[in-house]
């Protein structure tokens, strides 16, 4: 929004330029997410309080029933924040912000369903498991769908192999497959990482700033071809959102650390990764994604293991 403003005032005087440059606008884009987050929280957290909190699940580890009652759907002021930052200092006329956007959102709107379930019903199950699959499904198809009938090079549906070079698999239409997997598989895993103080928004942070230098690499050919990783037109715009999620996630972390005065919930952790795994798509970088968010992968890992030792042998493991 403001890129354009500032395009037309670079025409009046050069100065204005330097907001044309992604890096100042990453900047930017941080300290305005973070401002918001901290100007904005204290109100957000007065209006869930009302709301009583999520209750919690009488069979999960006994330190999480000290949590009882703490306000949950904080996420939504993450949402909020990296949406205004976004808008403010991205490019739209760029189709991957808008991508992103709408996965941020949409995924949102799947976990407000479930956090509203759970705090207006006062069930701590939430949304049934089947819907929220069902939703979940719907948004990554659409998503992968439309970065496949986009896709304007052959780079662009080619699974690269990190630190290998000249190893790629030509996807093709198996770029929606990916693609789903990603988003809707680390939408979930971050969500599973939602548990404790803080635990989810401090690697989610560290990841998005990770995939913001991979965003802004693979928007620039010559330094893509340096480091012999994936050319992607248009992607380094992608970094405003990363340096968004970065600074919103700064800003929820001052009250999310503990004793933690809000939880994310799921319209927080539902979106978050679902924008990491669509950005992770986007740049060609989905197994670096894996690597950086290791713990999430480990918590979703242990989850599988969990569930599946309780189904057999009816105790559950913690």
């Amino acid at each position: 929004m403001l890129l354009e403003l500032t395009r037309w005032l670079s025409t009046l005087d050069g100065l204005f330029g330097l907001f044309g440059y992604i890096t100042v606008r990453g900047i930017l884009a941080t300290l305005t997410a973070l401002a918001l987050a901290l100007l904005l929280g204290p109100t957000v957290i007065r209006r869930l309080a009302v709301l009583k909190g999520q209750p919690i699940r009488s069979d999960g580890p006994q330190t999480h029933l000290t949590k009882a009652g703490t306000p949950t759907m904080g996420g939504a002021l993450i949402l909020l924040s990296v949406s205004a930052a976004t808008l403010l200092w991205g490019d739209l006329r760029n189709r991957y912000v808008w991508l992103v956007l709408a996965v941020l959102l949409g995924f949102g709107l799947i976990g407000w369903l479930d956090d509203w379930i759970k705090v207006a019903r006062r069930d701590p199950k939430g949304l049934r498991s089947r819907t929220k699959y069902l939703l979940q499904s719907i948004f990554g198809l659409v998503a992968g769908i439309a970065l496949f009938a986009t896709a304007d090079a052959a780079t662009n549906t080619t699974f690269y192999l990190p630190l290998l070079k000249n190893v790629a698999v030509p996807l093709g239409a198996g770029l929606v497959v990916i693609a789903y997997f990603w988003i809707v598989g680390f939408s979930n895993a971050v969500n599973l990482t939602d548990g404790l103080d803080g635990l989810a928004i401090v690697p989610c942070v560290l990841v998005a700033g990770g995939l913001g230098i991979f965003a802004y690499v693979s928007g620039h050919a010559q330094f893509a071809s340096y480091l012999q990783i994936p050319a992607v037109p248009g992607a380094g715009e992608l970094v405003i959102v990363c340096a968004a999620i970065v600074g919103a996630g700064l800003g929820f972390l001052w009250f999310n650390t503990y004793p933690a005065q809000v939880f994310m919930g799921d319209i927080g952790a539902l979106a978050l990764g679902a924008a990491l795994g669509t950005i992770a798509v986007i740049v060609r970088q989905e197994l670096v994604l894996a690597l950086m968010g290791g713990i999430f992968v480990i918590e979703t890992l242990y989850v599988v293991v969990r569930d599946a030792s309780s189904k057999h042998t009816r105790k559950c493991v913690y």
